[in-house]
């Protein structure tokens, strides 16, 4: 397949990255995975999504690009001046709604509630509180984590963590996974 760098990019995604760049965020998602989180999130109609890991709110403008207009998101993000990032730019989105918070504070503050699709984007529902974010999730919904291949400004021994997730994933007999050696190497789980 022949891949290329035209892509149909949300209104909000240049002020956004220039904000981020402003106060030196650089871990934004690339446009491969922002792609793949907009079609992905574009399967689940009047869907509740939960997105762990704001950032400046880029790959938060990609799923609300994908969503309809009877969804709803809850992105959460511990960073408080990224947040203002993505609230400036996103706010007015009445599907969406900030939580600045630490993740595993609010992961494990919503026992109650369920998700159709989950975009673990920060180490709180990817790296730890990983049993409790996968109860979060419907059976149907999915799973998305992004950032599995090796990296340049991974910490020593993160690629140590990385293929212990993957293996605690692969061993849950509740999901069902495709692998993606893509992007910034990607798992798309299934809850089954």
């Amino acid at each position: 397949m022949i891949q290329t760098k035209v892509f149909k990019v949300p209104a909000v995604v240049e002020s956004i990255k220039k904000d981020a760049k402003e106060v030196g965020f650089t871990m934004s998602c690339d446009n491969e995975t922002a792609t793949l989180l907009r079609t992905l999130a574009s399967s689940k109609r009047s869907s509740k999504f939960l997105e762990l890991g704001t950032g400046a709110g880029l790959s938060t403008s990609w799923i609300l690009d994908g969503m309809d207009k009877d969804s709803k998101m809850i992105t959460v993000e511990l960073d408080e001046t990224l947040h203002k990032i993505a609230k400036r730019h996103l706010e007015n989105d009445n599907r969406v709604e900030f939580v600045t918070d630490d993740g595993e504070v609010f992961i494990k503050s919503i026992k109650n509630q369920k998700f159709d699709f989950i975009f673990a984007d920060t180490w709180p529902g990817k790296f730890f509180v990983l049993d409790e974010t996968l109860e979060l999730l419907n059976t149907g919904g999915l799973y998305i984590i992004d950032d599995l291949l090796p990296q340049s400004n991974w910490p020593e021994r993160h690629g140590e963590k990385v293929k212990n997730l993957i293996d605690y994933l692969d061993s849950r007999n509740d999901l069902s996974l495709a692998k993606l050696n893509w992007s910034t190497g990607l798992i798309i789980a299934t809850k089954i």
